[in-house]
């Protein structure tokens, strides 16, 4: 398999490279010292918004959806390394829009949600308006790795029996 940068995925690098470099780095000091602050531990520093808003603007938004609708409409390949740049700032993910759960959240509005799901969680999630969240529990069965999970779903006739 050819693992090689296309030059559609060597551009996006590229963009990301420098807007992590030149925005979000030098941001960082601020995004920490405004969570220091008494009272502010919890809330969103001001120069996230404004990173958000510059990185939409330079077409660096929602990059993890293979759907061109959503975004630039990288494949996972292309996709790949442009994550892995992003790795380089702990705030850059969301600067993105790229951060989890919400990319996880999204991917799954996008292929199985329904119109109003999309209407009223997706738009503002693609949008950066909302955040999500993911939460598990199961009993007697260690981590929130889904792949933990010893409930079942299963149709039965017009109902679906959870257990």
């Amino acid at each position: 398999m050819n693992f090689e940068y296309n030059p559609r995925s060597r551009d996006m690098i590229r963009k990301v490279r420098s807007f992590i470099r030149d925005r979000v780095i030098p941001a960082e000091a601020e995004y920490h010292a405004h969570l220091r602050q008494p009272g502010m531990t919890w809330t969103q520093p001001p120069i996230m918004e404004t990173l958000k808003r510059e990185a939409r603007a330079e077409g660096l938004w929602n990059l993890f959806l293979p759907e061109p609708e959503y975004g630039p409409g990288l494949t996972t390949l292309e996709y790949a390394p442009v994550a892995e740049e992003m790795g380089w700032s702990f705030i850059a993910p969301e600067v993105f829009n790229c951060n989890a759960p919400d990319t996880g959240n999204m991917e799954v509005l996008v292929r199985y949600g329904s119109a109003a799901q999309k209407d009223r969680w997706l738009a503002p999630l693609l949008a950066g308006e909302i955040r999500s969240g993911f939460a598990m529990t199961e009993p007697g069965v260690a981590s929130s790795d889904a792949t933990n999970m010893e409930g079942t779903i299963v149709a039965d006739g017009d109902e679906v029996v959870v257990n």
